[in-house]
């Protein structure tokens, strides 16, 4: 048997001005899409920015559903919608934001394990990395790419010939 090590390496900030401008609009805007979230059953708002290579942003929310299965997260709703308003245009980066009962949340969020698939198979897709910015109240945490946060991802080679 082997030990194999699976490293992720993350940067914290612990405030925007630490930040570069086009990042800061990028978390800005997804602090703005957080507050349209649709979520009347767990009242936990999550709010979705992502930049595109061509400089667009597009946002998104998650949509809850009474049969809770029926919903979707804040994360696929941008990139699907990034997907299909610009098919042939790379994301270069997103930014996550939540908050619960109508305040920001103490620690950075991570998307959950599918929306970490779709990441990575958006980064696959364009062969590009995208940088994800988790936000929080008070915190900024930032991955350099999503095969970071799901090194075990699943992709075409599991698919067979």
């Amino acid at each position: 048997m082997r030990k194999v090590e699976i490293k992720t390496t993350t940067y914290e900030y612990d405030s925007l001005q630490e930040l570069n401008e086009s990042e800061q609009i990028l978390i800005k805007k997804s602090k703005e899409a957080v507050k349209n979230a649709y979520a009347p059953y767990s009242k936990f708002n999550v709010g979705a920015a992502v930049l595109l290579e061509n400089g667009e942003i597009i946002t998104g929310t998650n949509q809850e559903n009474a049969a809770y299965p029926s919903g979707l997260c804040a994360e696929r709703v941008a990139i699907f919608y990034a997907n299909s308003k610009y098919p042939d245009v790379a994301i270069k980066s997103l930014a996550v934001t939540a908050f619960y009962n109508e305040e920001y949340i103490e620690n950075p969020l991570p998307p959950c394990g599918a929306c970490r698939q779709v990441i990575v198979e958006s980064e696959t897709r364009f062969k590009k990395p995208i940088k994800i910015y988790l936000v929080s109240k008070e915190k900024i945490t930032v991955i350099e790419d999503a095969k970071s946060l799901l090194p075990l991802n699943f992709d075409e080679n599991f698919l067979g010939d």
